[in-house]
């Protein structure tokens, strides 16, 4: 029976989903498939894979890459998606620093070995942000290259997506021959996102396939391949794994490859670094077609396309109203939205910024991006409502050596134990039990109580209680930005 580890690769920022996607909170952890589910891109992800395990196929823990900074937002996401009352067997890789997906492979290759003592498990490797309308085809496809490894020595299965437009922001695959027993194809070569022109000739063609950046392969396979093509990678990626450390909290494992190892390795593609030499080579690679309804959701135009179009071809999510509109997406996240005589537009509302972009250009959106890193705003990288490993908080407003904040904490958890130099805070419980120090005092608050914690007073927010707690939080003082904490204990690891 081949033992089959699903890796999970959760990185990225999702810049052309801004202003919903933003560093803080990237878009594989929104929910914008657009079908009813209330499941993340990340959970969708992880669950899909779940569905390859039969009586030939033995599933393994699942293993997710992600960023140190994006720990928290995964476990959330894992805790929800529990089977029955059991909780997803699941080890999160944490990297220091995005290093692009090469590395990110070969410490999921290293850490699947580890997982399997004897055996040299089956990776099924996929982003965290796609979404699949057939999942009974896309199962189909992924078992089809599963036997595909398990019967070829040393060899690759690739998912080609079956084209339905000459669309220039995939990269190609060009198939050859007959496919096998396994519906596999010889993969002829790889080519790059081309210009329109040539898109048609591709789509033309009929043996070229979108490129789906997901595949299957042993991990012996991926390391023997990457240690021939990019052995700089191998060796860099082999000593930041042997630097690593481990750890277990609340049913799951974390790994930390060694931090300054980690930002040695060189930054590179899986596809660069290994897949797109495998053609001719002794790594054997295989395409399996899947026309499954595939979808990256690299931009708001993708969005819409899988989303419910009404009679108007519009897409509408949360408080919209609409008259004499065509084509277009309109999402409000925090108020009404209205929209009159449009056509073809993106119009994305949150609490603090509102996109207007024409849909044939979405891809663009990431520009507004550069330009808010260029002028250090905020809101490229965090929401007004900010998760946080506690709960989360929401400055609702705040104005000349003041801000007010809606916080909320989850049941048995706390905040660091912490102090700020430059602000004092007033706390007013609206719901629920809140343990508060304040200084040498240890309180107890319930609705309609409050406290006041002085300017330098060492303090912590922490909720006994089975239910959220919920305060609000004045903020008064000369600076008030969140880089003023001093933290004393924190249990999540922070400094």
């Amino acid at each position: 029976m081949a033992l089959v580890i699903p890796v999970i690769l959760c990185g990225g920022s999702g810049t052309r989903l801004w202003p919903l996607s933003r560093s803080g909170f990237p878009k594989q952890f929104l929910v914008l498939s657009g079908d009813g589910s209330s499941q993340s891109l990340f959970q969708q992800a992880v669950e899909r894979i779940q569905t390859v395990a039969s009586s030939e196929i033995r599933l393994g823990p699942t293993l997710v890459v992600t960023g140190e900074d994006h720990r928290f937002l995964v476990l959330d996401q894992l805790r929800e998606m529990k089977s029955g009352s059991k909780s997803l067997d699941a080890t999160l890789l944490l990297e220091p620093i995005g290093r692009n997906t090469a590395p990110a492979l070969s410490m999921a290759a290293f850490c699947a070995q580890q997982l399997s003592k004897d055996q040299d498990p089956i990776l099924v490797i996929t982003p965290a942000d796609q979404t699949i309308q057939n999942q009974a085809a896309f199962t189909k496809a992924l078992q089809d290259c599963i036997r595909t490894v398990e019967s070829t020595s040393q060899s690759i299965a690739i998912l080609g997506i079956t084209p339905t437009a000459p669309e220039t922001g995939y990269g190609y695959i060009q198939r050859s021959g007959e496919k096998d027993q396994s519906n596999a194809y010889v993969v002829a070569r790889f080519v790059e996102k081309p210009d329109s022109a040539t898109a048609k000739t591709y789509l033309a063609d009929g043996t070229y396939l979108w490129n789906s950046g997901m595949f299957v392969l042993k991990a012996s396979t991926w390391l023997a391949a990457l240690k021939v093509f990019r052995a700089d990678i191998a060796d860099a990626s082999n000593t930041a794994w042997l630097s690593k450390s481990e750890d277990h909290s609340g049913g799951y494992g974390f790994i930390r490859p060694g931090k300054e190892e980690f930002k040695a390795i060189p930054s590179e593609s899986i596809d660069y670094a290994v897949i797109e030499k495998c053609p001719g080579s002794p790594f054997p690679i295989k395409m399996v077609e899947l026309d499954a309804g595939w979808n990256d959701l690299g931009a708001w135009d993708a969005v819409w396309q899988v989303g419910k179009q009404d009679a108007s071809g519009n897409v509408t999510s949360g408080d919209t109203l609409l008259s004499n509109s065509q084509n277009s997406l309109v999402h409000a996240s925090s108020r009404l939205v209205t929209a009159v005589g449009v056509e073809n537009l993106i119009i994305v509302e949150t609490a603090d910024a509102v996109l207007v972009a024409d849909r044939n250009n979405s891809q663009d959106v990431k520009n507004i991006v550069s330009q808010l890193e260029t002028q250090k705003r905020e809101e490229k990288n965090l929401h007004r409502k900010v998760a946080r490993p506690w709960g989360w908080y929401d400055s609702v407003d705040e104005g000349e050596r003041f801000k007010v904040k809606r916080i909320q904490v989850k049941p048995g958890a706390s905040l660091s134990l912490q102090m700020h130099h430059h602000r004092a805070e007033h706390w007013i419980v609206v719901k629920g039990v809140a343990e508060i120090t304040n200084g040498d005092q240890v309180i107890t608050l319930t609705e309609n109580q409050s406290t006041y914690i002085p300017q330098g007073q060492t303090h912590r927010l922490a909720n006994p209680g089975n239910e959220p707690l919920e305060i609000i939080e004045v903020q008064s003082g000369s600076y008030l930005g969140e880089d003023d904490i001093v933290r004393f204990e924190d249990t999540y690891g922070r400094s």
